[in-house]
């Protein structure tokens, strides 16, 4: 769903911004492959004649002396001042002046170049949008990306950037798609984030911390994934913000506490929710069951406990539902025999049923049973916050949600072939 989601974002950048442009985004990966004999049927003017162009041809040879390693030479023809020869390299009317051709997108996806990114990049003013998913570029994204006004796609996904998060993309405009997982970005995500016009919001597989900020909800992203990094604390009540945008929302391995927050019944576009590998307490909010559209919901690996209630297992768009390896006791009505459902992929392992296989001890069981969560009790304020005692120390619970009545994995490194 996500790469679809990536496919149609595209397309709409192109149409949007790259005007008149002779060839599709969907052709892309196709010139790639032949890159190395591939020329464009634009022509730059000289140097004299078209200012922009020169000021490209700058970057890019900037660009080029920062690449340390090219195996696949891309960059291989990156020579002379007619740059919109230049593999990867695409050049489209200017936006201000039709006569006028400027360097409007660059692509090296997947070309595995080591190097870093030059503060000449920022002369590249007409950029629409930059892809460079799957390379080694490493370093700091520098400040000069402040420069590319114009920019609607941002993608940095699986490369070795460092740093905290690139705040300069935070004022861009025109952005409204940002991918930066698979990095090494590291400390908060700035509030100001959630702030803006994005389609969507890839920051999983980096080294974030502190918690989620509490405006999350104020985005327009319809995909937010922000697993596999060390966030900790709650999720904010005001995700409830989200219920006419998300679709996607994936916490996997986040360093979760507290308790799913009933607010995630109002997200009622939701079709998938992740939030593996956590240490989520308390039982399944009885909000969920008026997800009417929800596809995917995985509870695995957390502390969750209580009963799994009927409500859930009869979501109507229900195909995978995982909740083994918690604290589950109970399961109503047709929980108790999913097999029923067809269709439905079920795993229900390692919790505490005592007429099921495979399933956690008695001893283990009551550990955690004998102390049961309030979610109501205890605001989640954050670090400074309350919490209810468990079996397993103090876990932050989040306020309590008024009665809710709904309107109704993905991560191997990203690669556009």
């Amino acid at each position: 769903m996500a790469s679809s989601l990536v496919s149609s974002l595209t397309t709409r950048a192109l149409v949007l911004l790259l005007v008149n442009i002779s060839f599709s985004f969907n052709n892309l990966a196709a010139k790639h492959s032949n890159h190395a004999t591939h020329h464009h049927r634009f022509h730059s003017h000289s140097p004299t004649s078209n200012p922009r162009l020169h000021q490209a041809y700058i970057a890019l040879q900037a660009w080029k002396k920062a690449i340390y390693s090219d195996p696949k030479n891309f960059t291989t023809n990156w020579v002379g001042p007619s740059v919109c020869n230049y593999t990867g390299v695409f050049c489209a009317p200017a936006l201000d002046d039709p006569k006028i051709r400027v360097v409007a997108g660059i692509d090296l996806n997947n070309a595995d170049i080591a190097g870093f990114l030059p503060h000449e990049i920022g002369l590249l003013s007409d950029l629409a949008l930059i892809h460079l998913n799957s390379n080694r570029f490493c370093g700091i994204i520098p400040e000069t990306l402040a420069n590319l006004t114009l920019l609607y796609e941002l993608d940095l996904s699986n490369n070795r950037f460092v740093g905290p998060f690139p705040s300069v993309v935070l004022p861009l405009p025109t952005l409204h798609y940002l991918d930066i997982r698979f990095n090494d970005f590291e400390g908060p995500l700035p509030p100001e984030l959630f702030n803006k016009k994005l389609d969507a919001i890839f920051v999983n597989n980096n080294r974030f911390t502190k918690m989620i900020p509490p405006n999350l909800g104020s985005s327009t992203a319809s995909v937010v994934v922000f697993a596999n990094n060390r966030f900790g604390g709650c999720i904010p009540s005001t995700i409830s913000n989200f219920a006419s945008t998300l679709e996607e929302l994936v916490l996997i391995n986040t360093s979760l506490t507290g308790c799913l927050p009933q607010e995630l019944g109002y997200l009622y576009k939701l079709r998938v929710l992740d939030v593996s590998s956590n240490d989520i307490v308390g039982p399944i909010p009885y909000s969920l069951a008026g997800l009417a559209h929800l596809e995917i919901l995985n509870l695995r690996h957390n502390m969750l406990s209580g009963i799994v209630s009927e409500g859930v297992c009869l979501l109507p768009s229900l195909k995978n539902f995982t909740f083994s390896y918690n604290f589950f006791c109970e399961e109503q009505g047709i929980c108790q025999n999913l097999t029923s459902r067809r269709g439905l992929k079920y795993d229900d392992r390692q919790n505490c049923f005592p007429e099921k296989p495979l399933q956690r001890s008695a001893k283990e069981c009551n550990a955690t049973l004998e102390h049961p969560v309030d979610c109501f009790e205890h605001p989640c304020t954050g670090a400074g916050g309350g919490g209810a005692t468990t079996a397993f120390g103090t876990a932050f619970i989040p306020a309590a949600a008024p009665a809710i009545v709904p309107v109704s994995s993905p991560f191997i490194p990203p690669s556009y072939t």
